[in-house]
């Protein structure tokens, strides 16, 4: 049987409309604190509700629909009704007022979408840029996430009704670390296909319930958070985002059958997992998701022993609609691997463009349904990101005799200290393995004569201590003297990215050693 044969009918809608279609009208969707749920009934007529306003604001299919919203409920369904008659351009609440201005003006934004009486700096920055402002009003009588939308004046004409499968129904930036964010179109079919996908991998249901306490401006909240386990008609609790103090009450309230997360935010939950045993027993997950970044195989281990649950570790990236890759959830996962092919087609490319044949390390391509067609109005950017139709990831990796998928590292992140190479990841998997050791971040920090050395962040397990000397030859111990981080920094916690992912570029400067 083909992928595409043995994937759910889910993997194969190609709009969100159809993604919508799967869940029993009196099935709940949607659910949150203090609100009843909202039915697939509710959700399908709420969509068909908000289409039909913002047809009447003069916006429809492929225009931009900037959204400022609080994570919880109403984020989720906004997204999902806005994409499915729009473009949604959901932008981080947390922004300044001039990152506002940035993205919304290049994204050509024609409205923005906030709560009532909001107070975001993305309001002042709509009306300098004469972005159209539209108010949302939460409605959770009629169900969690329900509301109307308003708009001070009348609008012109638009196309109407759904969006179509390759109109745009996503568009997000890229992290942008070392240059200039770029834009990411993602059309109907690329987010439809990459939820079905998910739902495949991991074997959703409609008696799976969804605890998301993933950031809604963030491609993995999206597609694997709210549309995989919707497009098999489950359900999702929505949370306001992540606070590790509250995730064991929200899973008391919940009564999740699994949740997804990036590693830090996994890392959290342990810590306060002890005093939690009976809600973790009470509430037994059917299994744990984890991507974004890697999660090392001592905190997999840690986690599947507190949950009594599988950990699948998953491989995503935004121009992938996210995932690319999946440990599966029946038969071998392997930790430290991303797992196998779970959408796209992925192989390892050399630097002349051939595919490679197993253990040998290139880089990682992608191709297949999911993946979007190019970046927009960047020729430079496609012209580097795209090979033979492939899609060049820009991570280093090596994929075994039985296809897994192994990261070795970003190839931005690579150290080059006097011309010999350095993978972080290496130097992470190490430094994880010492008793005192939570979290670690092995990054590059510049060198006078050498360009590049090995630094290394560290936050201690509760109530233990290490000197510097002692981490640094313990890594000495495993690893070439070239490896062994020159400085390691002792710290209470490691900046984070505004997803909540560990970004090694930058790091430097933002600890004081550049």
């Amino acid at each position: 049987m083909s992928m595409s044969a043995s994937m759910s009918a889910s993997a194969r809608c190609s709009t969100l409309k159809e993604l919508m279609a799967a869940g029993a009208d009196d099935a709940p969707a949607i659910s949150a604190q203090g609100a009843k749920p909202l039915s697939y009934k509710g959700l399908r007529a709420l969509v068909s509700e908000t289409i039909a306003a913002l047809n009447g604001f003069g916006i429809g299919r492929n225009d931009r629909v900037a959204i400022v919203l609080p994570n919880g409920p109403e984020m989720a369904t906004a997204f999902i009704a806005i994409g499915s008659g729009a473009t949604a351009a959901p932008l981080n609440p947390s922004y300044k007022g001039e990152e506002f201005e940035f993205y919304m003006s290049d994204l050509n934004a024609k409205a923005l979408v906030v709560e009532a009486g909001s107070t975001s700096a993305s309001v002042a920055a709509a009306q300098k840029l004469g972005v159209r402002i539209v108010t949302l009003t939460p409605k959770p009588d009629a169900g969690a996430g329900a509301f109307i939308l308003s708009a001070e004046s009348a609008g012109g004409d638009c196309l109407a009704g759904y969006a179509a499968p390759d109109e745009t129904a996503l568009i997000l930036h890229t992290s942008g670390t070392t240059s200039r964010p770029k834009i990411v179109p993602l059309s109907q079919r690329n987010v439809s296909v990459s939820a079905g996908n998910i739902a495949a991998s991991v074997k959703f249901s409609a008696a799976d319930r969804g605890l998301n306490i993933m950031p809604l401006f963030h491609i993995h909240g999206l597609i694997a958070g709210i549309l995989a386990p919707l497009s098999a008609g489950g359900s999702v609790f929505c949370t306001p985002g992540f606070n590790a103090l509250r995730f064991f009450a929200q899973m008391e309230e919940a009564k999740p059958t699994w949740y997804t997360a990036v590693p830090t935010m996994h890392q959290a939950i342990l810590t306060r997992a002890a005093g939690n045993k009976e809600t973790i027993e009470r509430y037994p997950l059917r299994f744990i998701r984890s991507s974004s970044s890697s999660l090392p195989p001592q905190v997999i281990t840690e986690l599947e022993a507190v949950f009594g649950a599988p950990v699948i570790e998953a491989y995503g990236m935004t121009e992938a609609s996210h995932q690319m890759a999946s440990n599966p959830i029946d038969g071998t996962r392997k930790p430290g691997s991303v797992g196998l092919a779970a959408g796209p087609e992925v192989a390892i490319m050399g630097e002349n463009g051939t595919i490679l044949p197993p253990h040998q390390i290139g880089e990682i391509v992608i191709r297949g349904d999911n993946v979007t067609r190019g970046y927009e109005n960047n020729e430079k950017a496609n012209a580097e990101g795209f090979t033979n139709g492939w899609f060049r990831t820009g991570d280093q990796g090596v994929m075994d005799e039985e296809r897994y998928i192994s990261l070795t590292g970003r190839l931005k992140e690579i150290i080059n200290r006097g011309g010999e190479k350095i993978s972080p990841r290496e130097v992470d998997e190490v430094l994880m393995d010492h008793v005192a050791v939570q979290q670690v971040v092995v990054f590059g920090m510049p060198h006078d004569k050498l360009g590049e050395d090995v630094a290394a962040a560290v936050v201690l397990r509760e109530g233990m201590s290490v000197e510097e000397k002692e981490l640094r030859d313990f890594v000495g111990q495993r690893l070439a003297a070239y490896k062994v981080p020159r400085k390691i920094l002792i710290v209470d916690q490691i900046p984070l990215g505004a997803t909540g992912k560990l970004q090694r570029i930058g790091l430097a400067e933002k600890l004081g050693l550049a």
